[in-house]
């Protein structure tokens, strides 16, 4: 949403399966993503959600609609200058892996941290052979900070909302891991015109919790909706129980943080967004 604001194309991004969508709104822009969703196909069958698989045949169905309005050209035009945007893998490990035995039974975090990265680097590989050119990736956010990831592994949840350290240092090995993969990638592949950047969302998240009172949040351990302890998704909705200033909280839920908080991530990663979007 802040990116599109941010350049003056649109307020925000409407999901490409809404049916009311004019041909102007599919060419200035849409989104694939499910909420709940993951790299591993796994994680979208215990949320309910729209895998990736599916969300890129979504894309394919995407371009033949332009195509069919505009153009073959002019589609290809659009696609190869259109900034492609993944955010994903939270689920992954959070719903899936660490709640769930399936997956521990098979891999360790580390093979599991590599088994993701290879379906990252699949679907990667999957939107460069469908023309995307410039593509930004979110790292995994500091986990054990979540509302819902100490509530479920504190030993007092109640009176001990400090983050799980174990959860953060499976982000921060992750995240490496990917950096070290997209920058891999994005020389391979730079003489054919691709522009791929990692957007750092675990340091300006860390630093929000820690240094709270810089940023002026009041609380950082629980979600403005309900008892903020594991209410995400449609656990808070019109009937729920909300707090009397968002913007105090870094979190909104469970899970997802506040506005605020995601204008500040947003703002911490602009000088990415404005190297992708510069013109050559």
């Amino acid at each position: 949403m802040w990116a599109v604001s941010y350049v003056g194309i649109k307020e925000y991004v409407p999901p490409y399966l809404d049916p009311n969508l004019t041909i102007k709104e599919l060419i200035s822009g849409v989104s694939f993503a499910s909420a709940g969703s993951g790299y591993d196909p796994l994680t979208p069958e215990i949320t309910s959600v729209v895998s990736i698989p599916q969300q890129v045949e979504y894309f394919r169905e995407y371009k033949e609609r332009v195509k069919a309005a505009i153009g073959k050209k002019n589609m290809e035009n659009i696609i190869n200058k259109s900034l492609f945007l993944v955010s994903c893998g939270t689920n992954d490990f959070v719903v899936n892996y660490f709640t769930l035995p399936i997956r521990r039974k098979n891999f360790s975090v580390s093979a599991y941290q590599q088994f993701i990265l290879q379906n990252v680097k699949q679907l990667l590989q999957e939107l460069w052979d469908e023309g995307a050119r410039t593509i930004a990736v979110t790292g995994l956010p500091p986990m054990g900070c979540l509302p819902a990831v100490i509530t479920l592994n504190s030993e007092n949840a109640v009176l001990d909302r400090g983050c799980i350290q174990k959860f953060n240092q499976v982000a921060i090995e992750y995240n490496q891991v990917l950096q070290n993969e997209l920058n891999s990638m994005r020389r391979r592949l730079a003489h054919l015109g691709a522009k791929i950047d990692y957007i750092d969302i675990y340091t300006p998240l860390a630093d929000m919790i820690q240094g709270h009172g810089k940023h002026e949040f009041y609380e950082v351990s629980q979600g403005c909706c309900g008892s903020g302890y594991l209410e995400a998704g449609f656990l808070c909705n019109p009937g729920s129980f909300v707090c009397l200033d968002a913007s105090k909280y870094v979190f909104f839920d469970s899970i997802h943080p506040t506005e605020k908080t995601y204008t500040k991530l947003f703002l911490a990663n602009r000088h990415v967004l404005d190297s992708l979007i510069q013109e050559e």
